[in-house]
């Protein structure tokens, strides 16, 4: 991960869940079986170079895994 949350995530939405998610066989097959859920948020995020953006991010999740994979998919510069 090339950058790190701070703070917590807030609106919280889910994108797709179980055979609507496109990687779900290899999800399941490195974390495990799951009620996997692609979910996205805002929340600020620190950059590799210090800098602190409010982010919108994607992960995956699982209520017996935990969060799985951050992405930044759009930085709000501000």
């Amino acid at each position: 991960m090339d950058f790190e949350i701070v703070g917590e995530i807030k609106q919280i939405e889910t994108i797709s869940r179980g055979n609507g998610i496109r990687n779900l066989a290899r999800l399941q097959h490195i974390y495990g079986q799951g009620n996997w859920r692609k979910l996205k948020g805002k929340a600020h995020v620190r950059l590799v170079d210090g800098s602190i953006h409010l982010a919108e991010i994607h992960w995956y999740q699982a209520d017996n895994i935990g969060k799985k994979e951050f992405k930044i998919k759009f930085p709000f510069l501000d």
